[in-house]
């Protein structure tokens, strides 16, 4: 994988720096996306840490005399068939979101991470081998690698979390791999190596650490991607199953009813969308930050 690739995956484009200047854009400045951005994660986290700041009621009460109530003063995203309050799901279930996608991202990026470190330290055969490996792995869509896991080891939370964690496995082990083989041959590596330092101590205080340092950049991106493939899996019933407040189970609910009770679908994936242009937000800003730094 080339740098121009590895930028890409990191949310960069060539040049974003010259354009940044010439739009006038400081670095170090908070930008309004990035305001917005941090406004609406700072949301989003009171939501999974502390739903009942945000919505006291209960996720599971039922008022089958309020079913399908629509958006109103009282039920600000309306009422499903069961007339349970859709604001008070969709804040609840933003706890149980977020925990499938940052589990599914740290065993992405765990895994990625040794895969790409044993490819790039360990050899020309053993670099073959996964990278081998790898382009199999690449030759089924991430999406149907996660419905093959839980198709052999059945539908629930954490087969979802596993499933999507282990399918965006081979992507961080390429950008890795290419970031560490990057820095191998960078300019102080060789000084390091001129000046007798062994390899063991050339590889942790020197390749290692700049090698893992995008991995925040990539985890923040990755818990987006994670969310919404998370959301895909219980949409098809094969993650989060009812009445758990999920946001793609209950994207799932609400499409029987799309054309009489639209607010059952559209609010829950309105979080989702919201979740993933976050993540990406965020991630871009301090993959920006830590250019300029």
């Amino acid at each position: 994988m080339s740098e121009l690739e590895i930028q890409l995956s990191a949310g960069t484009q060539p040049g974003d720096g010259d354009r940044a200047t010439r739009r006038g854009r400081v670095p170090g400045r908070v930008t309004a996306v990035e305001l917005a951005a941090g406004l609406l994660a700072a949301f989003l986290l009171t939501a999974a840490v502390a739903p009942r700041l945000l919505a006291p009621g209960d996720p599971l009460a039922i008022d089958p005399l309020a079913a399908f109530g629509a958006p109103s003063w009282s039920h600000l995203f309306g009422t499903d068939e069961s007339g349970r309050d859709i604001f008070t799901r969709v804040i609840d279930g933003a706890r149980d979101s977020f925990l499938i996608g940052l589990a599914a991202t740290l065993i992405g990026l765990g895994l990625g991470a040794i895969l790409g470190v044993v490819a790039g330290t360990l050899g020309a055969a053993v670099d073959f081998t996964v990278n081998r490996f790898l382009e199999v792995l690449f030759a089924f869509p991430g999406l149907l690698l996660a419905l093959l896991f839980i198709l052999v080891f059945g539908p629930g939370p954490g087969s979802a979390i596993v499933a999507v964690g282990l399918s965006t496995a081979p992507g961080y082990a390429r950008i890795i791999r290419a970031q560490l083989i990057r820095v191998r041959s960078s300019a102080f590596v060789e000084a390091a190596t001129v000046q007798g330092l062994s390899r063991g101590r050339i590889l942790t205080r020197h390749i290692l650490p700049n090698t893992l340092a995008p991995l925040l950049v990539l985890g923040t991106l990755g818990v987006g991607q994670a969310i919404v493939w998370a959301a895909a899996l219980s949409y098809l019933g094969l993650g989060a199953q009812p009445p758990a407040a999920e946001w793609g189970a209950m994207l799932s609910a609400g499409r029987t009813y799309i054309t009489s009770a639209w607010w059952m679908s559209f609010f829950p994936g309105l979080f989702i969308v919201l979740t993933a242009v976050c993540a990406t937000a965020l991630g871009r800003s301090i993959e920006r930050r830590m250019r300029h730094a």
